[in-house]
Order: C-alpha cells, then structure tokens, then sequence
C-alpha cells in the first residue's frame, strides 16, 4: 500500500488515524481521486501559455473565445 510506505518514510504514521487517510487505506477511497498531476497546467507553465484552451482541446463559451480572440490567444 503506497500510502502506508509513504507515511513510514516520512515519520508520519501517526496521520493514517486521520479520516481520510483511514478512508484510502481502508479501500473505501480510490487512490487516484483528483485531477491527475495537472499535466495541462504544467504544459501552460513551460509552454508560456495564458489560457489552458492553448493546450488543451475543449469547449468554451462564447464570450471566453471572444475575449481570447481580442486578445490573440489562439484556442484550440
């Protein structure tokens, strides 16, 4: 279980009493709630993007591709 080792390593056993460590280490959580790493925001960093529609395909509302467009940030 990656969260136990995590804790040993850190010294920090003592956290997995608390409710949501004891949620993931009982399998009552997923391990991979969230959002991932944020691959996208880490695109937007080193890609020196503004808009997370410069790197990623979605849909915006009309009013965002407008203000982008204004603005001359290209969205995908």
């Amino acid at each position: 279980d990656s969260l136990k080792v995590q804790l040993e390593e850190r010294g920090c056993t003592e956290r997995a009493s608390l409710p949501f460590h004891r949620q993931l280490l009982d399998g009552r959580l997923k391990q991979t709630l969230g959002g991932g790493i944020g691959q996208s925001r880490l695109c937007m960093y080193f890609l020196r993007k503004c808009h997370i529609g410069e790197i990623q395909v979605s849909t915006w509302p009309d009013e965002m591709l407008k203000t982008c467009a204004e603005n001359n940030v290209p969205i995908l």
